[in-house]
C-alpha cells in the first residue's frame, strides 16, 4: 500500500533495524544507556541546546515541557490550532493542572499583538502566564518565518515568560527556510522535535533545552511512566534518523510540489496553499458531501493508496520517504479517476 495519511506512518529502514538489533544498551533510569546518551548528546547538538532528553513520543514531550515549565494553575498561551491543543487530548489540564489560553493562528503562528493581549500577572480573577507555545512546521503545513517568532520571542522575554516550541518538524521547516534547525530552535527556551515524523525512526522523540531544565523534567519525565530501561535499542534508530534522514526532507517537499501541481489540474480541486513542507491540503466538492468523500477514500484503498478521510472539507495528503515518484505517479492516477467519478456523481469506482 502506498499510505499518505501522515509522515507518522514510516517504516524503519534496514540502517535502522540493523542498527537497533545492534545497539549497546544499558539502564536508561539510571543514565547508564550509551546509544540513548549518544542520541541525547547529538539532538541537543543539532539544536544548539545544553541538553536533551529521549521521551516516547511527540505528545510525551510537549506535556513533559508543559509540566516541568508551569505551576499548577497557571496559564500557557498558543495558537488555536496547535497541536497541544488539538490534538493532545487536554493533557495540558490532565498532566500539569495548566489552563491553555489560545490567541488566532491563522497561517500557524498567532499574531505577536494577539499573544501580548493574553499575557496576565496573577491577581485575584487571573492565572498568571507561566509559557508561550509555538509550532514550527505547524501541523497546517506552514513554516512559520524566523521573523515572526522573533516578534513574538522578544514580548516573552520583556514579562520574562519562557517559550517552549513545538519542533516535531523543525527540520521540515528548517528546509523549507533555508536554515539549520538550530536556528530555528535558538528562537526558544525548549523544543521538541519527533524522529518518527518523516525521519523514519519508529518511535520516539526528544525534548531539549538548559540543563537545569533537563534535570526538571527528568524527574517530571518519571512520574509520567517515560523511564523506557533499556531504550537504546529504540534511540539506535533515532541516531540514524538525525544523522542521515534530517537532510533528505527537502526531497520529500519536492515531491509534495509535484503532487499539488498534478492535483491543481484535477476538475473540482483548489489548493488551499502552495505546499511549503511535505503537505498537499486542498478542497473538491466532494468533500463537503460525506457518502462522496466516503466513496473517494474507499476508491483510494481499493487501488492501494491509503489515505484521510477530508476534515472540515479539506483534504490533507502527505508525502514522506517511502513515497517516490513512481508512488506520485500512482497517487495522481488514482486521483484522477476518483475524484471524477465522484464529480460526476457515479462512485462508480467502487
Amino acid at each position: 500500500m502506498i499510505d499518505i495519511r501522515s509522515d507518522t506512518v514510516t517504516v524503519p529502514t534496514e540502517e535502522m533495524r540493523e542498527a537497533m538489533a545492534g545497539a549497546e544498551v544499558g539502564d536508561d533510569v539510571y543514565g547508564d544507556d550509551p546509544t540513548v546518551n549518544a542520541l541525547e548528546e547529538l539532538g541537543a547538538r543539532m539544536l544548539g541546546k545544553e541538553a536533551a532528553l529521549f521521551v516516547p513520543s511527540g505528545t510525551f514531550g510537549n506535556q513533559l515541557a508543559l509540566f516541568a515549565w508551569c505551576p499548577r494553575g497557571s496559564e500557557a498561551i498558543m495558537g488555536e490550532s496547535c497541536h497541544i491543543v488539538e490534538h493532545e487530548a487536554g493533557g495540558a489540564a490532565v498532566i500539569a493542572g495548566v489552563q491553555t489560553r489560545c490567541a488566532p493562528d491563522p497561517e500557524g503562528i498567532p499574531d505577536p499583538q494577539e499573544i501580548a493581549k493574553r499575557l496576565r500577572r496573577q491577581d485575584l480573577h487571573a492565572p498568571a502566564t507561566s509559557l508561550i507555545c509555538l509550532e514550527n512546521a505547524h501541523s497546517s503545513g506552514r513554516a512559520a518565518s524566523l521573523q515572526s517568532m522573533d516578534a513574538i520571542c522578544e514580548i516573552a522575554a520583556k514579562w520574562e515568560v519562557p517559550v517552549h516550541l513545538d519542533g516535531a518538524r523543525i527540520f521540515n521547516a528548517a528546509a523549507a527556510l533555508g536554515c539549520d534547525a538550530d536556528e530555528i530552535a535558538s528562537r526558544a527556551d525548549s523544543v521538541m522535535v519527533c524522529l518518527s515524523k518523516g525521519l523514519c525512526a519508529p518511535v520516539g522523540s526528544l525534548l531539549a533545552g538548559p540543563k537545569d531544565f533537563i534535570e526538571a523534567a527528568l524527574l517530571k519525565r518519571k512520574i509520567m511512566g517515560g523511564g523506557m530501561r533499556q531504550a537504546g535499542i529504540i534511540a539506535a534508530a533515532g541516531i540514524v534518523a538525525l544523522k542521515n534522514h534530517a537532510p533528505l526532507l527537502a526531497e520529500d517537499h519536492a515531491r509534495a510540489k509535484a503532487l499539488a501541481r498534478g492535483i491543481a489540474e484535477i476538475d473540482g480541486a483548489r489548493l488551499l496553499w502552495e505546499p511549503e513542507i511535505n503537505m498537499v491540503f486542498f478542497s473538491h466538492p466532494c468533500a463537503l458531501r460525506p457518502i462522496a468523500a466516503s466513496n473517494v477514500v474507499k476508491a483510494f484503498f481499493k487501488r492501494g493508496v491509503r489515505i484521510n478521510p477530508p476534515e472540515h472539507g479539506v483534504f490533507r495528503f502527505v508525502t514522506h520517504h517511502w513515497i517516490g515518484d513512481e508512488e506520485i505517479k500512482t497517487i495522481l492516477a488514482v486521483a484522477r479517476e476518483a475524484f471524477a467519478a465522484e464529480q460526476d456523481g457515479g462512485g462508480s469506482l467502487l
